[in-house]
């Protein structure tokens, strides 16, 4: 058991820091949580879209992008344009300042926040460099299968400690987001966020397709 527990805490602690930036999944599950709606089967949604990747990425389907040349751009494209429709749903959000429904605490249901949370997940070519590449490619500085799988556990374990306590603690925000000023602020920081992911996005296929 010594001998697997280096790699089970390598990989929640490589797991941990790669989904730590609030990026768009994250700021979407912080929104929700702070609605206190569909908020388990969210964050499951996310934490086992994580754990098929990464289990993806740990067996050697790394090469699985590498297969498909233009797979990469397409994805960028798309989650490019997908951030920025949902960037200025949020900026329209803001100015119009009705929040009614969100200091009630009620939210799209939960087919359509899956749908949204499935977009944000697997239209992001960022989550398939960081599982698919970045932990298949550390995972394979582990001698045997028994520590890949150590690795892959402890980077899967993270995942679900991440979004769950991102989800459940968003709550503890709660009474700031009693006032529409402070839902206004939330949709202006996240709207900045899609729109400045989707520019690294269009920035990293232009600067592909200069080079």
């Amino acid at each position: 058991m010594s001998g697997l527990a280096a790699p089970i805490l390598t990989g929640f602690a490589t797991g941990f820091s790669l989904i730590l930036a609030i990026g768009a999944q994250n700021a979407f599950v912080l929104r929700q949580g702070l609605m206190r709606q569909h908020i388990f089967w969210l964050c499951l949604f996310c934490a086992a879209s994580d754990a098929l990747l990464i289990a993806a990425g740990v067996l050697g389907f790394g090469a699985l992008v590498e297969a498909w040349p233009t797979l990469p751009l397409i994805m960028a494209l798309a989650g490019a344009a997908f951030l920025i429709v949902y960037g200025a749903l949020r900026f329209m959000a803001a100015a119009k300042g009705d929040y009614k429904m969100e200091i009630a605490g009620k939210s799209r249901s939960l087919a359509a926040v899956i749908a949204i949370a499935a977009a944000f997940t697997w239209a992001n070519p960022h989550v398939y460099l960081d599982t698919l590449g970045l932990i298949g490619a550390i995972s394979t500085s582990f001698g045997d299968w028994s520590q890949r799988l150590a690795f892959g556990g402890g980077a899967v374990t993270s995942s679900f400690v991440f979004f769950f306590s991102l989800g459940y603690g968003a709550r503890l925000l709660a009474p700031i987001m009693q006032k529409p000023g402070a839902w206004r602020v939330l949709d202006v920081i996240i709207g900045l966020t899609m729109w400045a992911i989707a520019a690294g996005l269009v920035n990293g296929v232009v600067s592909g397709a200069i080079h």
